[in-house]
């Protein structure tokens, strides 16, 4: 069992090596588990909430500053690059300095910057202070799930998590709703001010609930060069990843990249076996099921966040619905994550992680299938099914792997960690997205000229055809002004058509990568050294 030592919140004690010592029970409010669960809910429900709530008022935004489209997308990549770059030096820091403190300044700094975006008035500061939200939320992230594992004990640590997921599901899905009530009744900035209050609730919370628990052999020193190198070969891969579809597979900028990126992680791993406290210590991989749980990670998060992609076009562009009215039709998946995740947290503690983990993913296999299924007349009772069955079989990975990945790492390294588990799904999102949307692109590209022809519509020029077939990729009839209705129905039908076949394969390949995740999850097993979590903690 890794030995624990409590360092009080004041930060007494830091810099030396402490003996063991256990933890004075809680008493009241400081370090009690279940409060201290709501704190770091409150906090991520924050950031969570942030990542589908700004897609919202993209628009609104662009208008209001005079932003093209390439400003828009940055506000999404500058927040994304920053926060999956850091997620992992951010977990080092929380180890090293104590998840409390990460937690709080995390909290803080996301709030404040929050703020300052709403008050911006240039596309430049917003996109800047986007930058901030991302380190900042990577700090905050980690230390919710080191704070976690140090707080419940092994038997209560599942269920936590379950919680936890559950939060973050709740809040992801929930944000297409509250960000198209703000925009449409407040305003953009509204969007981004109700962090606000959110973080001042988590701040005063985490003040009088977080204790802070360090590990006795926690890190001393910082591998400057490591951290330098990880962000550079991350950076490379991340930024590889979002320009990919506009740069194309082919482009030799594109493989600059991913070279580079190679190149990185190459260097990082050799600089990691010489120096005397690596930012990971790679012996940390030789555990299986941490490093299937890591992978399992990534997997589902191509296949999920991948494959929900393009359904969000499904429904505002081939279903018409509003993004508020799409997002309620979501509240399926939404619903079964919310139920499904506190239960996942009780089987798995029960019967631990591989069945449970298994059958999750064979249960998004199905459900990914069943979405490959979907027409242009698709009824909402159809979708709802294959919705919910998705979100029943993610509750179970979102906690299962999250367990396996900091259950499995020793307790001094519960901030890497967690880290590590939230760059898996950070990639595996971005890779999906890449990757699907390559195979949704190919297939438009090839199918839209034979489609356009059968239907009897005017031939297209190369360049025509180039600009059709990227509004089809969204779900876009590209109907040119003052269209004979007739004529503008037949587009309309080829484009939606088109567009569906895409989705359909793209759905496919997430159903095989989901397939794939199933055999992953087969090497999970229990946390090794979650009995380390909780040590000293009161009656829960």
């Amino acid at each position: 069992m890794t030995s624990q030592t409590t360092i009080d919140a004041s930060g007494a004690g830091d810099g030396a090596t402490a003996a063991p010592v256990e933890a004075p029970p809680a008493a009241g409010l400081r370090g009690h588990p279940w409060f201290t669960l709501i704190t770091v809910a409150v906090g991520v429900m924050m950031v969570a909430l942030d990542g589908t709530i700004v897609a919202i008022a993209n628009p609104a935004i662009a208008k209001d500053l005079g932003a093209s489209f390439a400003d828009v997308q940055w506000i999404t990549n500058a927040y994304f690059l920053a926060l999956a770059v850091s997620l992992i030096t951010a977990g080092k820091l929380g180890d090293r300095f104590g998840h409390r403190q990460t937690f709080l300044i995390g909290v803080t700094g996301f709030a404040a910057a929050s703020g300052a975006i709403g008050l911006s008035n240039s596309i430049a500061a917003v996109v800047t202070f986007r930058v901030f939200q991302g380190l900042f939320g990577a700090l905050l992230m980690p230390a919710a799930l080191g704070l976690l594992r140090a707080t419940f004990p092994a038997e209560k640590l599942n269920m936590a998590i379950g919680i936890w997921g559950m939060v973050i599901g709740a809040s992801t899905a929930g944000g297409p709703i509250l960000g198209g009530l703000l925009v449409q009744h407040v305003n953009w900035q509204s969007v981004f001010f109700i962090n606000v209050p959110v973080g001042l609730i988590a701040l005063t919370l985490g003040l009088l609930i977080l204790r802070d628990h360090r590990a006795e052999n926690a890190p001393r020193s910082f591998d400057i060069l490591g951290i330098a190198l990880l962000s550079g070969a991350m950076f490379c891969l991340v930024w590889a990843l979002i320009k990919a579809p506009a740069w194309g597979w082919g482009d030799g900028k594109t493989w600059t990249f991913i070279a580079a990126s190679v190149l990185g992680f190459a260097l990082f791993s050799f600089w990691e076996t010489k120096v005397r406290e690596p930012l990971i210590p790679l012996s940390l991989f030789r555990s299986v099921p941490l490093s299937a749980g890591v992978v399992l990670m990534v997997l589902m998060a191509i296949a999920f966040l991948g494959g929900l992609f393009f359904v969000t076009f499904y429904l505002q562009n081939v279903h018409g619905m509003s993004p508020v009215n799409a997002g309620l039709h979501l509240l399926p998946l939404t619903g079964m994550m919310i139920v499904g995740s506190p239960l996942a947290g009780a089987a798995i503690t029960k019967v631990g992680p591989r069945i449970p983990l298994a059958g999750g993913m064979a249960a998004t296999a199905i459900a990914m299938y069943g979405m490959s299924t979907l027409e242009a007349g698709t009824g909402s009772g159809v979708m709802s099914v294959w919705f919910a069955l998705l979100g029943l079989g993610l509750a179970p990975v979102m906690v299962g792997a999250t367990e396996v990945i900091v259950g499995n790492a020793p307790m001094e390294l519960s901030g890497v960690a967690g880290g590590l588990q939230q760059a898996a799904m950070q990639i595996g999102g971005s890779l999906g997205t890449a990757v699907l949307g390559a195979v949704m692109a190919s297939k438009v590209d090839n199918s839209l000229a034979g489609n356009w022809k059968s239907a009897g519509l005017p031939p297209l020029t190369p360049a025509q055809e180039g600009l059709a077939s990227q509004a089809v990729q969204q779900g876009v009839a590209p109907v040119p002004k003052g269209a004979a209705e007739p004529i503008a129905a037949k587009i309309t039908e080829v484009a939606h058509h088109t567009f569906i076949s895409g989705m359909s394969l793209a759905s496919l390949v997430a159903a095989g990568v989901a397939t794939v995740a199933v055999l992953v999850a087969l090497l999970t097993k229990r946390g090794a050294n979650a009995e380390a979590g909780g040590a000293g903690v009161g009656h829960i």
